[in-house]
């Protein structure tokens, strides 16, 4: 029996088309627009819409659930540190030196390949879906939703930064102030294409930093995102003469750990159910403790 999840059109969303609610407030990709629209899953007020109709505030309109037919990625075998989970998500603590999810030639051996085997070996077929991002080398947590209306929502809370995340970062130097906001546009490299810059004409970047410990020409930094920009964290703060100790690309490669030291500490948001706040913490991995020893 299909089902749907029905949406009431706020006055914000108001003169909305179907198609720009389904994008941009439920961010639904094309493909799943186009999917939808050929098994007539888009309702309104409970009849079939067109996808140029306008919305009404107040309106009610009705999306098909669509089932998962596949994981996305091949179900590898792997470890995989599970810090939370209920109906809706997972929570992560990834390793340094994995990826988030396969990409470009490197198609297996990351955190999805390992969590779509967990799933498989629970009998659980769902697509695997990262609602953020880390860096190869960066560990701690990463989240995945379960459905695609969860991932809907946890993006929706992403993008309007209820969903918080938390990162400590040992870097060269002290930063002045102590604490503060690095508000600096990134753009592309102009010569290197694997790399950012900080660029006038740039997508709008904004760091929260704060100073939780000085140790031997060396800092302990605690940060928050507002944005979520590539290398973001790590081109900040060598932007601001402190960069991350260990991250060769943005800085230099320090005996006292061999990756960046860089971690997503934790993460913040509204849990699906009850909407009530949770705060969910991954513990620094033994590198990075060995590096603030050494330090």
């Amino acid at each position: 029996m299909k089902s749907f999840s029905t949406y009431i059109i706020s006055e914000e969303h108001n003169g909305f088309t179907v198609e720009n609610y389904l994008k941009q407030v439920l961010q639904c990709s094309g493909r799943k627009i186009q999917k939808l629209t050929r098994l007539k899953g888009i309702r309104l007020n409970g009849k079939p819409v067109f996808l140029q109709r306008t919305l009404k505030s107040g309106s009610s309109l009705q999306v098909m659930n669509l089932e998962d037919t596949s994981y996305g990625v091949i179900p590898e075998p792997g470890n995989v540190d599970i810090l939370y989970e209920d109906s809706y998500m997972l929570i992560l603590n990834k390793p340094a030196r994995q990826l988030v999810h396969p990409t470009g030639q490197t198609q297996s051996g990351t955190l999805a390949n390992h969590l779509a085997y967990f799933l498989q070996n629970r009998g659980t077929l769902t697509t695997i879906r990262a609602i953020h991002r880390l860096d190869r080398d960066t560990s701690g947590c990463v989240i995945f939703a379960k459905d695609s209306k969860s991932q809907s929502i946890l993006e929706q809370q992403l993008k309007s930064n209820t969903l918080k995340r938390t990162y400590i970062a040992l870097v060269k130097s002290f930063i002045t102030p102590p604490s503060g906001i690095i508000d600096a546009p990134i753009g592309p490299h102009p010569t290197m294409p694997n790399r950012r810059a900080v660029a006038e004409n740039g997508e709008p970047a904004v760091t929260h930093y704060k100073t939780i410990r000085t140790l031997n020409e060396a800092s302990l930094l605690e940060l928050q995102l507002d944005t979520g920009r590539t290398h973001q964290i790590r081109l900040h703060l060598a932007y601001q003469d402190c960069p991350i100790i260990g991250d060769g690309m943005y800085g230099v490669r320090s005996p006292a750990i061999s990756r960046q030291a860089l971690h997503a500490s934790a993460v913040t948001f509204n849990n699906l159910k009850d909407h009530g706040e949770i705060t969910i913490e991954a513990p620094l991995p033994p590198d990075f403790i060995n590096a603030l020893s050494k330090l």
